[in-house]
């Protein structure tokens, strides 16, 4: 199975957002860098991150459409950035960006749920958008 970079967020007690990246190669977990800049508020922390990785998930655990895109994904030979998102950051994502879960994001611009990952990938234009944005490793 492919590796994915994983990122969850929580916000502690001040407030500031505090990110935690792995990403899995071969079976071990390593750390992978990600910057984070506390008094950057969420919004703009979400659109530099999306701006910065070719391929972006949010997503929460558990959920069956997540687990879906996240391994099409992988399938053809891409690793997202896969922002796991507890309730809470949930609802405060979906008032902010006015999207619901599963929502990705291919270089930079909004796919929409699985629905719109699978629409592309049926439509024979997800492996040509990928390469477009230089979402395959190596």
């Amino acid at each position: 199975m492919a590796a994915m970079q994983e990122v969850r967020c929580r916000p502690p007690a001040g407030g500031e957002v505090v990110a935690v990246a792995a990403a899995a190669s071969g079976g071990k977990r390593r750390g992978a860098a990600l910057s984070i800049d506390g008094a950057e508020p969420p919004e703009k922390w979400i659109e530099r991150l999306i701006g910065e990785n070719p391929v972006v998930i949010f997503s929460r655990r558990g959920c069956c459409m997540c687990h879906v895109m996240k391994r099409l994904l992988a399938t053809v030979g891409v690793h997202p950035t896969v922002i796991e998102l507890d309730e809470a950051e949930e609802a405060a994502a979906a008032a902010s960006a006015a999207v619901g879960l599963p929502a990705l994001f291919i270089g930079g611009s909004p796919v929409g749920g699985l629905e719109g990952l699978m629409r592309l990938h049926l439509s024979g234009l997800l492996v040509p958008r990928l390469q477009e944005v230089g979402a395959f490793c190596g």
